[in-house]
């Protein structure tokens, strides 16, 4: 990675403290792109970690600033199971924060209940982003696997070559459950701020293949998430203990 293109590294003592900061962080960012007359779109994920920081984000939020009818919310993957599984990571921020802020502005992938298969639901969804999408995220959240995973875009895996979609369906899945949607590189990369989070011991091997300075995609897909502005890893001790 060149210095122009090196991504910031913070590290919080634990996943409790790394919560309440990324949380902090991204009221602060939807705060400021209102007040500038932005209407913020952002993609969230899904993971343990991702629950705690829902939960502070809706403690946090009362007198943040920021008004929740006036950020839409997409989803970097989800996996195709029925609507009410509490697998799906849009209930699990529903259930958190978003029904909790008052967000209107939501979209979810379909659900395997919705009556297409997972080919016709991620182009059902990519029709959306092209009817509601702003052009670019202001902040891109995702997580990683122990493999190196970001969204549903594994490694050595086909959707990490797509070029020419929004989205794609994931069939076969290296990970439960086997059918997914996610967004394709193109996609996440189309956002002014991507922002990894990571915690714990089992991610650390991961995140510093992530951040070495040779690798390849093929084999640790997180190298190949890119913010137009800035890119930043919001680390806990011991996520970054092998950097």
């Amino acid at each position: 990675m060149t210095a122009a293109s090196a991504p910031l590294i913070e590290v919080h003592p634990d996943a409790g403290a790394l919560a309440t900061a990324v949380a902090g962080e991204l009221l602060s960012r939807l705060a400021d792109a209102q007040e500038a007359g932005r209407e913020p779109q952002i993609a969230l994920t899904g993971g343990s970690i991702a629950e705690a920081l829902h939960r502070e984000l809706a403690r946090l939020s009362p007198g943040s600033g920021v008004d929740w009818t006036r950020v839409v919310v997409w989803w970097g993957d989800e996996r195709f199971v029925p609507a009410d599984d509490p697998d799906r990571n849009a209930g699990q921020a529903r259930r958190a924060f978003l029904d909790e802020v008052g967000a209107t502005q939501v979209h979810e992938m379909p659900a395997s209940d919705s009556g297409a298969d997972v080919a016709a639901a991620a182009q059902a969804f990519e029709d959306a982003v092209q009817a509601h999408g702003a052009g670019e995220f202001e902040v891109v959240m995702l997580g990683i696997g122990p493999d190196g995973h970001v969204a549903s875009l594994f490694p050595g895996r086909p959707e990490l070559a797509v070029e020419d979609r929004i989205a794609v369906a994931v069939t076969d899945s290296p990970k439960p459950p086997p059918e997914r949607i996610t967004f394709t590189f193109p996609a996440l990369n189309r956002s002014r701020s991507v922002w990894l989070v990571a915690s714990g011991e089992g991610k650390a091997e991961a995140v510093a293949r992530a951040l070495a300075d040779a690798g390849s995609v093929e084999e640790t897909p997180a190298r190949g998430v890119r913010g137009q502005v800035d890119t930043v890893w919001f680390l806990d001790r011991e996520a970054a203990s092998r950097l």
